[in-house]
Parts: structure tokens; C-alpha cells; sequence
């Protein structure tokens, strides 16, 4: 008896040999589909895929070199072997013919029954065996191309939603995923072949039960089958009526473990498994990733604004709006800042960013930022001011360099003092808006006297300060940029908070944070 069961299409148009042929197969195990000329034979591949063609040279109609040919042409059927067999072209010629037009064997009559059975035998092991590396090839691409867009995943939704799905189309079977992100939530994905994956509540012990059965508080990855049953009792809303094979994983002892499994029927073999598990762990490691991603966000975040002003003075004869948007994709603390202070009956604001993304670039920030507002506790004078900054950065931090701009505003007259090193200029909103003129050298690079230039911010008239994060673009020159901004605000909302939202959204998500201040007169 053969390792396998196959079914076979015998093509003749001899009632008699078709029928021997035949019976040798169905006595082998395999299951036969017949057929008594060319055209018939041709039919039945266009409705059904049997795993092997015996196919007569002779034929009625259209000649077995020339059916082997259309069979080898289809790419449907392109793979299925064929056995050409012939008690009339029995040459080496013929048999050289055959094999040339795509024959995988060549048997020539008489035909003894055993040699019949172990060329087919061994014509079907080896048709197995290209079909299944074939099928692994394809699938290992598939890997690579989920592994892919798994690592590409910035959030644990699309992380776990492009898991599954990846597991389904790879695999063919019902697959779902369950994985704890940053926030210590459990979340479950699943899909069917045919859908796209959905999320589900789940009980939040779940991971913690599976662990119990295998990996229990250790690191690594171990493969488990749950009956049917068992799983039910774990997850009684899934609809399966298979064991669930799956694969628990953890990257590092002391984290939450993630699973990935699918239906168990038919069994897996050694292949699907290994292919289940190198999912599983690039998963595992997808995770951990977008969950330390993830927390170092939030924890650079806090940092930032612990390192911005805590309140905002209530100034009267002054509205103010202000922003911090930090970069959508940077974990990295910047040196984006803003200061408001009172200083008598007038009010000192500042803006500012010191070079690069780091815990450095943070900590000079702060150091600035503290240093202008001890050089304005007496008396307030821009220059001396601006240059102290500049004798810190060059003598405490050589190498780092930073724009600030500072103005001094008078609400009750609008008179403004203005001095600026190096930072984009502000820009008075409105119909009539404009830039005020470029400042002075940016801090850090050299020995400078700061200018302070003097203007009047009429009643009404709305000043609009903002770092290089709102208007830099790798793909538009910085003066559309600053003019789009421009044009941007000559419209300002009677609510300022309105009219801040409005620009930000304008630019969307940005590369590089974002420090943002808006000043209306109001008398």
C-alpha cells in the first residue's frame, strides 16, 4: 500500500486497458477518474485537480504529446505530473519525444503491475515534495512580508490586527492573537480565512491561565495544544469545534507573555509548526518594542512639560494662547521652549530651541530658561539678558547653539521691546500681517551685541511666536512655509484657543516639536 491516497486520471481510449490501468490504481488505494480521449480528458482537469495524469500517446482526437503539452501550458495545472504510456511508440525517440513535451514518465507496454505501481509511487512522492516546497517558499515569502509590516506597526492595534492577519493568510486557518500593551490592558485579535481580524474583550487572567499550562514565569516560547473543550472554558464565546494549537512566548522573564494560535485541525505538521513559532516570537519582540517605544514617549513627554512654565500669568489687557506639540514620531526629549512672566505692569514673553533631541539638548533648555528668568528678577534689559544666554551656551555647553526671542510688552500702551538671536521672527497676525525683521546671531556661536528693536502692538492686534517645528518640511522650502503660516493668520478667531487649533491642524503632525504663543491686545 502507498504512504498516501491520490487521485489519479487515466486517459485511454481502450476500454480494456483503461480499465486494467485502472484497477491497478484502485488496488493501490488511490482513486481513479477516467476518460476516453484527449478533449474529455482536458475537460475534466478544467473542473477538477486530480494529482496525477496517466495519459496514452494514442489517442482518438488530439494526440498524448499534445494533451501533455496544454496540461504543462495551464498554470492551473501545470504541476500535476503526467505518466505518458504507449504500446505503439515504444522507441527511445518516442520516449525521448514524451519526456521533451512534459512527461515526468515514460512507460512503454508491456507494463508489469509493479513497475506500473512504483513509477507512480515514485512520480507522486515527488510531485509531493516540489508541491510542498513550493507552498513553503511561498509561504516564507509571506513571512518576510508580515515580519515586514509588523515591525512597520505604530500602534498595538495594527501591530496585532496585522499579526493575525498575516497568521490566517499564511497558514489558512482561524487564528487570533492576545498581547498586553503599555497600558496593561489585554487585547484580543482574531480572523478567519476570508475576514479581516477583530478585536474582542477578554478576560483579563486569560494569558496568565495559558501560562499555567506551559512557560509558567520563565522566558522563551513553547508550542501547546488545548482541546476543544478546555479552550471553551477559557474563551466561551469562540466558535471552533478544533483544538487550538498555539505558540506562548516571552521575550524576558518578569514580562507579560504573547500568544498566537490557530484551529489545530488538520494536525500541523513540523514545517507549520516551526513556521507558527517564528511568528509568535517576531510578535513577542514587536510588542516589547511598541511597548518600551510607548513608555519612553509618555515618559519624555511628562519631562518636557515638567520643564515648560506651570502656570500662565493672568496679564490684564491680554489674551495669550499657547502650545506645546511635541514630534509624532520622536521619543527623544527636545529643546523647544516658551517663558510668560510678569515683570511690573508689563510682561516678558519668550521663545525658544536649543539644537537637537536628547536629555542634553533638554537639560540646556532648562538651564536657559531658568538663567532669563534670574537675569530679569531686578531689572529688565533684553540685551544683557540675551547675552548672558549666549556667554552660558559658549562657555558651559561649547558646540550647542540656540534661538531665543524675547519681547517686553506694555498691555496699557502696546509698546513692545523685542530682541531676537537667531529665531524665526514673529509675526504680526491679521489682514495687513507680517514678519518683524531678522535679529540678531543665534546663541552659542560667537561674541554678539544684541540689538532691541521697539514696536507698537496696536489695540486689537494679535502677535504670533512659534519655533522652526511648525514650518520645517524636508519636502517645502521654508519661505512657502512661512508664508502659508502667514497667510494662516490673517484670520484670527475672536477665541484664541480656537484660532491656535486652527494653525497646528493646519500643519498636522510634525516631525520636530512645536512651541506656539499667541499675544492679543485687548484694550
Amino acid at each position: 500500500m502507498p504512504d498516501f491516497s491520490a487521485s489519479v486520471l487515466v486517459v485511454d481510449d481502450t476500454p480494456t486497458k483503461r480499465y486494467i490501468l485502472s484497477s491497478w490504481l484502485r488496488r493501490a488505494g488511490h482513486r481513479v477518474i477516467e476518460a476516453a480521449s484527449g478533449d474529455e480528458a482536458l475537460a475534466v482537469l478544467g473542473e477538477q485537480r486530480p494529482d496525477l495524469v496517466v495519459l496514452d500517446v494514442r489517442l482518438p482526437d488530439i494526440g498524448g504529446f499534445e494533451v501533455c503539452e496544454l496540461i504543462k501550458a495551464n498554470p492551473a495545472t501545470a504541476s500535476i505530473p503526467v505518466i505518458q504510456v504507449s504500446g505503439n511508440a515504444i522507441t527511445v525517440a518516442d520516449r525521448t519525444e514524451g519526456l521533451e513535451r512534459g512527461a515526468d514518465a515514460y512507460l512503454s507496454e508491456p507494463i508489469e503491475p509493479s513497475e506500473f505501481a512504483a513509477t507512480v509511487e515514485a512520480t507522486l512522492r515527488y510531485s509531493r515534495a516540489r508541491r510542498r516546497a513550493e507552498v513553503m517558499a511561498e509561504r516564507l515569502a509571506k513571512l518576510a512580508e508580515v515580519t515586514l509590516q509588523i515591525n512597520r506597526s505604530d500602534s498595538f492595534e495594527r501591530l496585532l490586527s496585522v499579526a493575525v492577519g498575516g497568521t490566517v493568510e499564511i497558514m489558512g486557518r482561524y487564528s487570533g492573537a492576545l498581547a498586553v500593551p503599555a497600558d496593561g490592558r489585554l487585547r484580543r485579535y482574531r480572523a478567519r480565512p476570508g475576514e479581516s481580524p477583530t478585536s474582542r474583550s477578554v478576560a483579563p487572567n486569560l494569558l496568565d491561565r495559558l501560562c499555567r499550562l506551559v512557560l509558567g514565569e520563565a522566558a522563551g516560547a513553547e508550542i501547546l495544544t488545548v482541546p476543544v473543550d478546555e479552550w471553551l472554558k477559557l474563551l466561551p464565546d469562540t466558535m471552533i469545534s478544533q483544538p487550538v494549537v498555539g505558540v506562548l512566548c516571552r521575550t524576558k522573564k518578569g514580562r507579560p507573555p504573547v500568544f498566537l494560535g490557530l484551529e489545530g485541525a488538520p494536525e500541523l505538521d513540523a514545517d507549520e509548526r516551526n513556521l507558527l513559532l517564528q511568528l509568535a516570537q517576531e510578535l513577542a519582540l514587536a510588542v516589547d518594542a511598541l511597548r518600551a517605544y510607548t513608555e519612553e514617549h509618555a515618559i519624555s513627554l511628562t519631562l518636557q512639560r515638567s520643564l515648560l512654565p506651570s502656570r500662565v500669568p493672568d496679564v490684564p489687557g491680554l489674551t495669550m494662547g499657547l502650545r506645546y506639540q511635541p514630534a509624532v514620531d520622536n521619543i527623544e526629549v527636545g529643546g523647544d521652549f516658551y517663558e510668560v512672566l510678569t515683570t511690573g505692569d508689563r510682561v516678558l514673553v519668550a521663545i525658544g530651541d536649543v539644537m537637537g533631541h536628547s536629555l542634553h539638548a533638554a537639560t540646556i533648555m532648562a538651564e536657559l530658561r531658568h538663567a532669563l528668568r534670574a537675569s530679569v528678577i531686578d531689572h529688565v534689559d533684553l540685551a544683557a539678558s540675551m547675552d548672558l544666554l549666549n556667554k552660558i551656551l559658549r562657555r558651559y555647553h561649547p558646540g550647542m547653539t540656540a534661538t531665543v526671542c524675547m519681547l517686553l510688552l506694555d498691555p496699557a500702551t502696546g509698546e513692545i521691546e523685542l530682541a531676537n538671536a537667531g529665531h524665526i521672527p514673529p509675526l504680526l497676525a491679521g489682514p495687513e500681517g507680517h514678519y518683524h525683521g531678522l535679529g540678531n546671531l543665534l546663541l552659542g556661536v560667537a561674541a554678539e551685541e544684541y540689538k532691541v528693536d521697539r514696536l507698537q502692538l496696536p489695540p486689537g492686534g494679535t502677535l504670533m511666536l512659534f519655533t522652526d517645528g511648525l514650518v520645517e518640511d524636508r519636502h517645502e522650502l521654508l519661505d512657502e512655509s512661512l508664508e502659508r503660516a502667514r497667510k494662516l493668520a490673517e484670520t484670527v478667531e475672536d477665541d484664541l484657543e480656537v484660532f491656535c487649533d486652527r494653525i497646528l491642524e493646519a500643519f498636522g503632525s510634525r516631525e520636530d516639536d512645536v512651541a506656539f504663543v499667541v499675544l492679543r491686545r485687548d484694550l
